[in-house]
């Protein structure tokens, strides 16, 4: 397939069904190899008219979403890659209600649509960074959230029971890493700025004996002690000595408070995470000196990517969850539906 360079070609060419059906077919199972989702065999039989296969192993149907995150989704294939393909080259993301418009349909749809491609977004790393000579790796973490001051009176009694709020206890906590090498970010909500918390991640997600730059935060102290070449630059007095500073990674903060201020306007605590991974897929995969990805690369990359994850309304929502996950302090109400 041919894949379309621009949105106005991508609009073009997924409308036809057939096209968006064999292109989407290609994305999941490259050269024609399909297997059942359900059980892995390959023992099928097509049917045409339907555009669905019959596995003669487990004795069930199977379409091209299925085992995807479009499962079980009434919208046309049409209008799922053009969601993904506008939500992977946005820089500043696409709001439910702007994306309702493009597509045509209700906004409540189209805020659960999101939602399912920032999971497909979601990248599953098997490296350490700092692996194979990279680094070295910046640490920061960054506070989202709104003003005690600015909320109803309603709203923070329901959001916090009648108790004490101030500072940083009213916000959600990101943290993020970066590794300068290979310019790849990831990025993770956590509840505290505890040593335990910080070090841990850290110890989790970068290779021993790499340099580490960061802030000079409390939670950091000792970090050398883990085997870390750890640095730090004091921004009361300085933001850069020498190689030793913060910037990238606080350059990825401002891509990211971007989007949240000005796209999303608003967004619950326990949606946050999904909104970093959606910001974190477009600065790892976006156009670099060195790596010349284009809209259709990100595109493809995507689609590549929704195979085997599967996120349920009852899941987005909190419904199948401990209730107490939902009283983590945040910025607001989330996109109204």
């Amino acid at each position: 397939m041919e894949a379309p360079e621009t949105l106005q070609k991508a609009i073009a060419y997924f409308s036809d069904p057939q096209r968006s059906f064999d292109a989407a077919v290609d994305f999941r199972w490259p050269g024609g190899n399909v297997t059942c989702p359900r059980c892995g065999q390959a023992k099928h039989s097509f049917i045409k008219t339907r555009r669905l296969w019959f596995c003669y192993v487990c004795k069930k149907q199977f379409t091209v979403k299925v085992g995807t995150i479009m499962e079980d989704s009434p919208i046309g294939l049409d209008k799922w890659m053009i969601a993904m393909w506008m939500l992977a080259n946005c820089k500043n993301g696409i709001s439910s209600y702007e994306l309702a418009k493009v597509l045509g349909i209700r906004q409540n749809s189209a805020w659960f649509m999101l939602h399912r491609i920032r999971e497909a977004m979601k990248g599953n790393p098997d490296f350490k960074l700092g692996e194979d000579e990279g680094g070295p790796v910046e640490v920061d973490e960054t506070f989202v959230g709104g003003k005690i001051k600015n909320m109803h009176r309603k709203h923070i009694r329901e959001k916090y029971h009648g108790q004490a709020t101030g500072g940083a206890n009213t916000k959600t906590i990101v943290m993020g890493m970066i590794d300068r090498n290979s310019r790849q970010v990831r990025t993770k909500v956590i509840p505290n700025v505890k040593r335990d918390t910080l070090q841990g991640e850290i110890l989790a997600n970068v290779s021993k004996r790499t340099p580490v730059y960061t802030d000079n935060a409390i939670g950091y102290y000792e970090l050398a002690k883990q085997e870390f070449v750890h640095e730090t630059v004091n921004h009361l007095q300085e933001y850069v000595r020498g190689q030793v500073h913060t910037n990238s990674i606080e350059n990825f903060w401002s891509l990211l408070k971007r989007t949240l201020n000005g796209t999303y306007v608003a967004v619950e605590p326990f949606h946050l995470d999904r909104y970093a991974d959606e910001q974190a897929f477009r600065f790892n995969n976006r156009a670099t000196k060195d790596n010349k990805l284009t809209d259709s690369d990100r595109f493809a990359l995507l689609m590549s990517q929704v195979g085997g994850k599967r996120l349920t309304y009852s899941e987005l929502t909190g419904k199948d969850t401990d209730s107490l996950h939902r009283e983590t302090a945040g910025t607001g109400q989330e996109e109204p539906f």
